[in-house]
This record gives structure tokens, sequence and C-alpha cells, in this order.
């Protein structure tokens, strides 16, 4: 078992490169400069040794979706930057708050108090994300596209948060027109957003391994990216 798994982690760095690669030819396309969108390794069921691997390549964003795993992770590696990006149960808001930099799976007024109430003081606001159900699915979490713009403004004068943007987890599809029709959708509540008084969200979480090039072409800032990088789950 060495043997691939010795493989396995040679390949991360040179996956991470494509992915790169990847991003700079979307916004190459779109127009836009490389710089403007951030890449998010997603590393939930990847162990540290994965992740130092990544790390080691010069990846410093990590998105991690099960507490009981990621904290032993932030705790062998606390100088990464941890984002928490899975559904966030109320009972789980208080090791989320104290342990992760940004969470973009916010998808209810209840949720952002406890997370504001529970961020320790003496740490930096915890960045968040208001996660939004663009395609309506049923199965998945997130705020209604119209009740998001109302969620947004009962979360941004909360103490201890920092609202910096929307997420969304599409259905998957291979149809890019399709694929760019949802973007738009969170690019355009986005839009909605900022044009309230006192509002200035900078952050647009959304694209992954198979529709990040859509992603970025409607204006994504930030990609979550796991198989590309690590490899299919098994």
């Amino acid at each position: 078992m060495k043997a691939p798994l010795q493989a396995h982690m040679t390949s991360i760095p040179a996956n991470l490169q494509a992915v790169v690669e990847r991003i700079m030819r979307a916004c190459a396309a779109a127009g836009r400069a490389p710089e403007s969108v951030a890449l998010l390794a997603v590393s939930k069921t990847w162990p540290v040794a994965d992740i130092r691997a990544a790390a080691s390549a010069g990846q410093r964003q990590f998105g991690e979706s099960y507490l009981q795993e990621a904290l032993p992770k932030i705790g062998a590696l606390p100088d990464l930057e941890w984002h928490f990006i899975g559904p966030l149960q109320g009972n789980k808001t208080r090791p989320v708050a104290e342990h992760f930099a940004w969470v973009h799976s916010v998808d209810r007024l209840k949720i952002a108090q406890r997370l504001s109430e529970q961020r320790p003081p003496g740490l930096a606001p915890l960045q968040v994300c208001l996660q939004v159900n663009v395609s309506g699915e049923a199965s998945k979490s997130g705020c209604p596209p119209d009740e998001v713009v109302a969620l947004a403004q009962a979360v941004a004068p909360l103490p201890r948060l920092g609202l910096r943007g929307l997420m969304a987890i599409p259905a998957p599809t291979t149809d890019l027109e399709l694929q760019r029709r949802v973007f738009a959708r969170l690019r355009q509540l986005q839009e909605a957003i900022n044009q309230l008084p006192g509002m200035h969200l900078d952050t647009l979480s959304m694209g992954m391994s198979d529709d990040m090039e859509a992603a970025i072409m409607e204006g994504a800032t930030l990609v979550r990216v796991g198989t590309a990088i690590f490899g299919r789950r098994h």
C-alpha cells in the first residue's frame, strides 16, 4: 500500500499547479486578473499528510465540512487558513467560531447569531458567507434566494462577524450555459445586496472541480476545489 500512497502524495503538487493554471486560463477568457480568484483546497476526508503536501506547494487556504475530522487537522497545522464549508447545526457553532477563519455555510440568522456570540474576542472577526440554495434542491442546505437580502441585512451588523459574500453549491450539470445561469443568479443577488446602504460584499464562493470555469466567467472570487487536487474520494 505504501507505493500507491507515495504516488498519491507526490501527485498533489502537480495537481495543484494544474488547477492554478485552469484558474489562470479561465480568468484570461473572462478578461479578469488571475489574482481576483482565490483557491480554496477542499481537504475534507483527506489526511494531514496530504494537506501538508499541498501546503508545501504553496496552498494556504483549506476547506473542511466535518467538525470532528477538522479539529485535529487544525491542531496539527494551525498556521494555515481554515474555512468551514459544510452544513452547520446550532450545537456545532462554538468550536467552529473558536477554530476557523471563515464559514461559508451560514443559511439562517440563528446560526449567525450563535457564531457572533461564540467568537472569542481575542480573535479577528469570523469571515462569513451566506449559503444560497440557488437550484432549489430540497436536499441542499441554503437560504432561499428570495430571503437572502433580508438575511444579509440581519447578519451584517452582528459583532465579531465580517459578512463577506455569498456561497452556492448548484445542482451538478455538464451544461456550461446552465452552469453559468445559476452562477449568474448568485452574482445578481450579491449586486442587489450591495445596492443597499452600508453593504459591501466582496466574495462569491462558487465553482468546484467540474464547473470552476463557468463560475469564474460569472464573477467567482473563490473556487472550492477538492477532487482535482487530492483525487477521487474512496
